[in-house]
């Protein structure tokens, strides 16, 4: 029996990390011929057949992440209503990944309510980077492939061989992934304790675990406003931390007053992933693509493979 032919669509969202993907994997770009009615509506369809077809979805979620969901929507519903054969969504920064559970009364939680909506539309897969947490997961009725980073950051900053180095994470809900990160690069680990006072505001309180005289690598899924890391970079010079400490955080939101924070907080490099397009230029900003990453375990998807050996490259 023939293995059904594999399609990659792009949405509008981030066409040049689709395009990276497409020539990591020597496979051209299928055309969505995407546009819009003079009232603002979406309209999306597939230019040429996907009958049976094992089609990849690349999109996600930038500062216009409400449009970039509802056109998500809308390409997936004209997939699944052309007969496509599986439709995979690949999804670097999930949207509304942040509200993923009721903190204070009357919340909600709109990660579920996006997952729900991704399964209406048609989509029988999912792909994402990094999610804000793990249970996140539980959130799909279909499978959802989750994947850390956390390797790609680990080839980086091993070849800079730094000495006496600590990974900070910048909150208590962060410690798990710092710590695995801290193992690959057989660093030390610190946690800052903060009081998150509401969105996007948040105070540090102390610093556990020894940074005096230490090299440190703060290391975060997000970057939204710089508002903790910043605040997290002062309190770590405060405690006699070297003055090279560096930032690592998968997607680069940076909304606001991000761009001016980041350029001025002092860090030695902020590196960030291209997981949302970047637009953002100040010195030290240093960009990793996922774009060989994702490439890979689409293929492994493809051939229904394991992804793991892809993950433990």
């Amino acid at each position: 029996m023939a293995k059904s032919p594999i399609k990659i669509f792009s949405g509008s969202s981030h066409p040049e990390l689709a395009k990276a993907i497409a020539k990591h994997m020597k496979v051209p770009l299928s055309e969505m011929l995407i546009s819009k009615f003079a009232c603002g509506e979406i309209y999306a369809k597939p230019k040429d057949t996907v009958r049976g077809a094992d089609v990849f979805v690349i999109q996600t979620s930038t500062g216009n992440v409400n449009e970039d969901l509802m056109e998500l929507f809308v390409m997936l519903d004209s997939l699944k209503r052309s007969f496509a054969g599986r439709i995979h969504v690949v999804l670097p920064h999930y949207p509304y990944s942040r509200q993923d559970r009721v903190a204070t009364a009357r919340e909600p939680i709109s990660a579920k309510l996006v997952a729900d909506l991704i399964s209406t539309a048609g989509a029988d897969h999912v792909i994402s980077l990094k999610l804000h947490s793990d249970q996140e997961q539980g959130f799909f009725n279909f499978p959802m492939d989750n994947l850390n980073t956390e390797r790609l950051f680990a080839k980086y900053f091993k070849k800079k061989k730094i000495k006496d180095l600590v990974v900070v994470s910048p909150d208590a809900g962060g410690a798990k992934d710092a710590k695995k990160f801290s193992d690959l690069l057989g660093a030390e680990l610190a946690i800052i304790h903060k009081n998150r006072t509401g969105h996007n505001q948040s105070e540090v309180m102390h610093v556990v675990g020894n940074v005096k005289g230490k090299n440190c690598i703060i290391y975060d899924d997000m970057i939204d406003t710089a508002g903790s890391v910043t605040a997290a970079i002062k309190a770590l010079k405060k405690m006699g931390a070297n003055k090279d400490i560096y930032l690592a955080a998968t997607h680069a939101v940076f909304s606001g007053p991000a761009e001016d924070r980041l350029s001025e907080a002092g860090f030695k490099e902020v590196v960030v992933t291209d997981s949302i397009p970047v637009t953002a230029k100040f010195k030290g900003l240093k960009i990793l693509s996922v774009a060989p990453f994702l490439a890979d375990i689409i293929q492994s998807v493809h051939a229904d493979k394991s992804v793991t050996n892809v993950i433990n490259k």
